[in-house]
């Protein structure tokens, strides 16, 4: 069997990423794909462009990612784009949408938020209708090649797997900034890669705990802006913008 392992929504958290890397490793697995938003909202942005650039075989790009490399006047997005630097500007603004690769007769899909765009946002207890859109060819995911059977996506830092007959939407959760439970999330699928032969298959959901204090004091340490918000988030798993 191979295996191939999927991890999103970094957010500049390095103690996250490397746990979850480690883990990786631990499994004996070398292929890994990300699915985008490497940059904000922790602090080392920059760390985690360079150590996803070394081993991931693709990466996608997120709303982060996207947005980050654009004129603002915010002084959040300007820090974090005073940190990147041009050259890893210049990376993340060439980053593809998609990643399409066939798995045990499956065609597999992989994006940041949906098969719309990187701002189009699918949540878990959205509709069925909507959970099955995600499986249709878009001028964003590419129409010239065929739709997948299975889509895994990240985005919304929640970890999810929902099946549809033979189709099959998975959501692999956050490493830097997980809004579910306070441990790295990501997914391994295990099948035989590249292949369109029927064979089996199965989609793996990980938790990683990992020193969220430690990460937490980098970011006090850098002066990062929004440190308030981002350290409660770390801590509880709960989104700063919901109300209390």
């Amino acid at each position: 069997m191979d295996h191939v392992a999927i991890i999103s929504d970094l957010h500049g958290n390095i103690p996250a990423l490397e746990a979850t890397l480690q883990d990786i490793k631990r499994r004996h697995i070398s292929r890994i794909f990300c699915l985008g938003d490497l940059v904000g909202k922790g602090p080392h942005s920059d760390k985690i462009v360079d150590m996803c650039q070394d081993v991931c075989g693709g990466t996608v790009k997120g709303n982060w990612d996207d947005f980050i490399v654009r004129e603002t006047d915010k002084p959040t997005i300007i820090w974090h784009q005073q940190r990147l630097g041009a050259e890893r500007l210049e990376y993340l603004r060439q980053l593809p949408h998609t990643i399409d690769f066939w798995m045990s007769g499956r065609r597999v899909r992989l994006f940041h938020a949906s098969q719309e765009s990187v701002y189009y946002r699918v949540r878990m207890d959205d509709p069925r209708e909507k959970h099955l859109e995600m499986f249709t060819n878009t001028d964003f995911t590419g129409t010239d090649t065929p739709e997948p059977d299975v889509v895994g996506y990240g985005d919304i830092h929640r970890a999810y797997v929902a099946n549809f007959q033979r189709q099959t939407l998975f959501n692999v959760g956050s490493v830097g900034n997980p809004l579910d439970i306070t441990q790295a999330s990501y997914a391994v699928l295990e099948g035989a890669y590249d292949s369109r032969r029927e064979d089996i298959f199965s989609i793996h959901l990980i938790r990683v705990p990992y020193d969220i204090e430690l990460a937490i004091q980098q970011a006090d340490a850098e002066n990062m802006p929004e440190f308030a918000p981002y350290a409660n988030e770390l801590r509880t798993a709960r989104y700063r913008g919901l109300a209390v």
